[in-house]
């Protein structure tokens, strides 16, 4: 189901928390399930929702709430996208440095319900660990908070950990704190010749990892992918290299030692985050980073065999990704049980009568026990993440 096939609750979408909490009250009165949206961007992913569903819409949940350039933290409405942010922190020679694949008009809720992280997450972390705080609204109407608006907060149970990723399950996040980052002074990228061969691939990806380099992001891209960002035609690393101009120089230094290179625009970076054609299917495969280059190879017998596949990898969390096209998805059904047997497959978008191959989560039990009791009667996105359900 798509938010297009519902109909929303309200006939005026929520203003506010509050008219989130009464959202969410009627349809608990009602036993009627919501699909959450915002930017709608991420509709398509994970799991299939059960049918049936109303949408609840909260783009209007939108705009920075506070700045403080001197903590470097800002406060927002969910519903705020992260271009709005950049454009807030820029001035200041800051910046949110979440970079969501596949989402160039990403909401910061959406992209922390989701967890999505980019080519960043590497060097800078994951959505999770620039979240310092946030508010959300659970599946029985009462708004919750945790963790705060400054960087220093009481210890006690961490409701943004358990809450970032969680797919709005748990809760529809109305409000978000984060920690910003000093803005780079200078970037270049480099695109480093990447070898066909494995036994020559490895040896390479083993000595960026243990070269004295403080990339802000490392990604493989095979030779379609290269081509769809115009850095090249073949497979390439792409480099991201940034500081003050003399670090700059001695990493650009020693990257060109490694192999030929040749420096690309860095709007390479917003291409990429953009080049996942409409409908297309992707999963993720992972395995300790000494195993990536086997990895990268095995999944290229794939994209062999599936018309207008391609990969691309971030090498610092050893993750390879499949992108598929839309048209091709039983091809892709084809090849899941066997890539599933060999390596550690998250689907992110997928056919329907594709997830059934994947394995399940091993804290699936955890998981369940855990929405009982943020939203007992599941009625915020069910299906999504955990099994459909009503109390």
């Amino acid at each position: 189901m798509t938010a297009s096939d519902a109909s929303p609750v309200h006939a005026g979408a929520p203003r506010d928390t509050r008219d989130v909490a009464d959202a969410v009250r009627d349809a608990d009165a009602s036993r009627t399930g919501l699909r959450i949206r915002a930017g709608g961007t991420w509709m398509e992913a994970g799991t299939p929702v059960a049918p049936g569903l109303r949408t609840l819409d909260v783009g209007a949940l939108r705009g920075i709430v506070e700045y403080v350039p001197g903590d470097l933290t800002l406060t927002a409405r969910a519903s705020t996208t992260l271009a709005e942010i950049d454009e807030a922190t820029r001035p200041h020679a800051q910046w949110l440095p979440l970079d969501p694949f596949a989402a160039p008009g990403a909401t910061l809720g959406a992209t922390l319900a989701t967890a999505s992280w980019g080519p960043l997450s590497g060097s800078i972390g994951l959505p999770r660990d620039l979240t310092i705080g946030l508010e959300f609204v659970d599946g029985r109407g009462i708004v919750v908070r945790g963790g705060g608006r400054v960087v220093k907060n009481v210890a006690g149970f961490d409701l943004v950990r358990l809450t970032v990723g969680a797919w709005g399950t748990l809760g529809i996040i109305t409000e978000v704190s984060v920690r910003l980052r000093a803005r780079p002074p200078r970037e270049c990228t480099l695109a480093l010749d990447a070898p066909r061969a494995p036994e020559a691939l490895a040896p390479l990806l083993r000595t960026l990892r243990d070269a004295p380099l403080t990339p802000l992001a490392l990604e493989l891209v095979d030779g379609a992918l290269a081509r769809r960002l115009d850095v090249g035609n073949e497979a390439t690393i792409l480099v991201r290299l940034a500081g003050n101009d003399a670090a700059l120089a001695a990493q650009r230094t020693l990257v060109e030692s490694l192999g030929i290179t040749h420096e690309v625009p860095t709007e390479c970076w917003g291409r990429l985050q953009g080049s996942l054609p409409p409908g297309a299917y992707t999963i993720r495969a992972s395995r300790r980073p000494s195993e990536l280059a086997a990895l990268w190879h095995d999944l290229g017998r794939c994209v062999a065999v599936i018309p207008g596949a391609y990969r691309q990898a971030t090498l610092e969390r050893g993750i390879v990704r499949l992108i598929v096209p839309a048209d091709a998805a039983l091809a892709l059904h084809g090849q899941l049980a066997g890539l599933a047997e060999r390596w550690h497959l998250i689907g992110e978008q997928l056919p329907a009568e594709s997830w059934g191959l994947l394995p399940g989560e091993a804290n699936a039990r955890l998981a369940s026990n855990v929405r009982q009791a943020f939203d007992p009667r599941h009625l915020l996105n069910p299906g999504l993440v955990t099994p459909a359900s009503t109390a």
